[in-house]
């Protein structure tokens, strides 16, 4: 959230919890109520700390739902990439000797918080509607574990579902990568890992509200409408803190940590990248989109008007949901049409 009367992005200032009217004007009016409940959650972590990340993790954790028994899951442990633990994986829908679709799915959670066995149920459901299957890896969260350790468990995530593609009842050339806020974080820099190692070849990725510039909120002012609703740059700024290891937004942060840093995009998968209009993250998402494009990257840009971070998983029946993963659902079913004919 940028400066304004009703909170600053200062890092020990206080997120109020009434938005002035002018800001709630702009919200989709189906996504108000929603919009104040997101506020109002945001307001427990605002300023952000250690000590408040504990107690955000174990929120999160008693919000997951229930695995739904009409879709097969399964959960395995893995070998990790260059001599990392070994990483938890869970597979969605897996039909052994198909020739189907695949996502490697990386959850949310801001590169802190959230799991992979939280995302299943939303997981069960697109796997159902795509036939695909769909993989999501438990990354380590930071601050425990640095952007190079989670890009590693995200890769060795990769390389599993290649090798046991049989299993999964997937066309090694069909498969995406996908994640939504620090999951696409997560998702675009793995896709510019394969791309760069050349080991395997990426059909299609699914970047839903990304996180992928550190220097949002630090080094670049932030306009006050932009995360008024859900995650404002406090937060931002905590969490690439944790996933860097360093303040965010200097010069001396890698680009290797952070996709917006990366100077050729050339060569990346075709991209989807839907974000809303009042997201901390939307100038930077129509920055990429646009960086994308101009790389030659055919990439479809969605922006919903009037949407805040994460609206889509939090009002589900708003018109404004339906619309935005209809829009998502499109895109993955036209990139897997795409690959099944090239």
């Amino acid at each position: 959230m940028a400066d304004g009367e009703h909170g600053t992005t200062g890092a020990g200032d206080v997120l109020d919890l009434a938005p002035p009217p002018e800001l709630l004007a702009l919200v989709d009016p189906q996504l108000r109520p929603a919009a104040l409940q997101m506020r109002q959650f945001s307001q427990q972590f605002t300023p952000m700390s250690e000590a408040k990340l504990a107690q955000r993790r174990a929120l999160l954790a008693s919000m997951v739902a229930p695995v739904s028994p009409d879709v097969p899951v399964g959960e395995r442990r893995i070998a990790g990439g260059l001599g990392m633990p070994d990483v938890a994986l869970y597979s969605v829908n897996a039909r052994p000797g198909a020739l189907r679709p695949g996502i490697l799915h990386m959850h949310g959670g801001g590169f802190t918080a959230s799991s992979a066995r939280g995302a299943i149920p939303h997981l069960q459901e697109m796997a159902s509607i795509l036939d695909c299957a769909i993989v999501s890896v438990d990354f380590r969260n930071a601050p425990e574990t640095r952007y190079d350790g989670s890009l590693e468990d995200n890769y060795a995530g990769l390389g599993w579902m290649h090798a046991h593609a049989e299993e999964l009842g997937v066309h090694p050339d069909r498969i995406a990568v996908m994640g939504e806020s620090g999951g696409g974080g997560h998702a675009a820099l793995l896709a510019i890992a394969a791309r760069d190692r050349g080991e395997f070849r990426l059909a299609f990725q699914a970047l839903i509200y990304p996180m992928i510039d550190d220097r949002t909120g630090s080094a670049r002012a932030t306009p006050r409408h932009l995360g008024a609703f859900n995650w404002n740059a406090d937060a931002n700024r905590f969490g690439w803190r944790c996933f860097l290891g360093q303040e965010p937004g200097t010069e001396r942060v890698p680009a290797s940590a952070v996709p917006a840093r990366v100077q050729n995009l050339a060569g990346l998968p075709p991209t989807f990248i839907g974000v809303g209009s009042l997201d901390l993250f939307v100038d930077e998402n129509i920055e990429y989109a646009r960086r994308l494009l101009e790389a030659g990257v055919p990439t479809e840009l969605v922006v919903v008007p009037g949407a805040f971070h994460g609206f889509d998983m939090i009002a589900r029946d708003a018109d404004a949901s339906k619309r935005f993963t209809a829009a998502k659902l499109g895109a993955l079913r036209r990139a897997f049409a795409t690959a099944a004919g090239a």
